[in-house]
């Protein structure tokens, strides 16, 4: 059950309303709905995180799948699993973003065990260690892509908290999809 009712288009407020011209906007935007002031400053900066950019999909789906599973966001989890598969992100490579199973067995590409390891350091905060995840991290990406990666997991930490916070609920058919790929 979510904290908040997701509003459906009957009830957005009248500013709120374009976000729901194409049916549907889902969870996210149906709670910040109840702040068009909120929404209309929230997504398109999300949007420009998550848009068309120098770094591409895949990477992208990474940065936001692990700091999802690190941060135990249910909706998130799921939702990005469903996402990164379609942005070609292996079974086996999800299960190990999603702390299935070790990291290490899974990538052995340089540039992505660089970038899960500035994940974990940035997702996990003090105690990891960020100044190795740092320098290896600048020997795979430049700086404007470290710029733009570290904002990413740092976004995907608030939607984390504000979707486990409103307890936002995941769709069918993104449930069905994890159930027809083994994955829950």
């Amino acid at each position: 059950m979510t904290t908040v009712a997701l509003l459906d288009s009957a009830r957005a407020p009248l500013t709120a309303q374009p976000y729901y011209e194409q049916g549907d906007p889902g969870p996210i935007v149906a709670a910040l709905a109840h702040v068009p002031e909120v929404l209309d400053v929230a997504l398109p900066f999300i949007g420009t995180l998550l848009g068309e950019s120098a770094i591409d999909l895949r990477t992208k789906e990474l940065v936001i799948l692990r700091t999802s599973a690190l941060l135990e966001c249910r909706y998130c989890v799921q939702t990005h699993t469903v996402v990164a598969r379609d942005a070609a992100v292996s079974l086996h490579q999800v299960r190990a973003l999603r702390c299935e199973i070790s990291l290490k067995e899974a990538f052995d590409d340089l540039r992505d065990q660089a970038l899960l390891a500035w994940v974990d350091a940035v997702a996990l905060g003090p105690g990891t260690p960020a100044e190795t995840a740092a320098a290896t991290l600048a020997e795979q990406f430049c700086d404007a892509d470290i710029v733009e990666l570290t904002l990413l997991v740092g976004a995907t930490l608030m939607l984390n908290r504000f979707a486990t916070s409103l307890g936002l609920p995941t769709s069918a058919a993104t449930l069905q999809r994890l159930a027809t790929e083994g994955l829950t």
